[in-house]
């Protein structure tokens, strides 16, 4: 399988390269996408097919979960069995933009998707690339870091080609994406904690909670 490539404005993606990505994400393909929070691997999480697919690109074993990108806090409602005031809380602060919740997983998201543990992370980005594929999808799409597991997230279009040559559909190339990526944080025990450090600090997260 040989990947393509396609080079976007970040700001203002061609709708024919949307189109496209649009059309890999449907049969069930996967694509590389620039978003505020380095790039992205997408894919349809309703598609198995589709989820093993990202699992085998990135060399990650299927007991992780894959994050999903969302358009609001709406969607994510529909994706968790249910959300808490810290949900609420950081999603009206921080979102859009790199911060990535864990909530319980609704029985309709796959359990494949959550790595089998029924917790699902979500995200809300920054990205036109990516908000136009949901919103043009009508649903919520995976979107984990675009990296082989264990190697650095890769911050340009151009260094994602040449990493995943073969084992994705399609890059858009959106040139390069600086930034510490997203912060992970674990919303679901009775203290949350940050799971994986990005470019909002626990310390933001700390004054957002405690000021509510």
């Amino acid at each position: 399988m040989a990947t393509d490539l396609i080079e976007i404005e970040v700001e203002n993606p061609y709708p024919r390269a949307i189109d496209r990505a649009v059309c890999e994400i449907e049969r069930g393909g996967v694509v590389g996408v620039p978003t505020d929070a380095l790039y992205v691997l997408v894919a349809d999480p309703f598609n198995l097919q589709a989820v093993g697919r990202v699992f085998g690109a990135k060399g990650r074993e299927d007991i992780r979960s894959l994050p999903l990108a969302v358009s609001d806090t709406l969607m994510a409602e529909d994706l968790a069995k249910e959300l808490n005031s810290r949900f609420y809380i950081l999603a009206r602060h921080f979102w859009p933009g790199p911060l990535t919740l864990i909530v319980p997983a609704a029985a309709k998201v796959p359990l494949k998707v959550t790595g089998n543990t029924g917790r699902l992370a979500v995200r809300q980005t920054n990205s036109p690339a990516l908000n136009a594929m949901i919103e043009k999808t009508g649903r919520a799409l995976i979107a984990t870091s675009a990296n082989l597991s264990g190697e650095p997230t890769v911050s340009s279009g151009i260094e994602l080609f040449a990493s995943m040559d073969g084992r994705i559909d399609l890059v858009l190339d959106g040139g390069l994406c600086t930034g510490p990526g997203s912060t992970t944080v674990d919303i679901t025990e009775p203290y949350w904690r940050v799971i994986k450090p990005g470019a909002i600090s626990e310390k933001q997260i700390a004054e957002r909670l405690q000021a509510n």
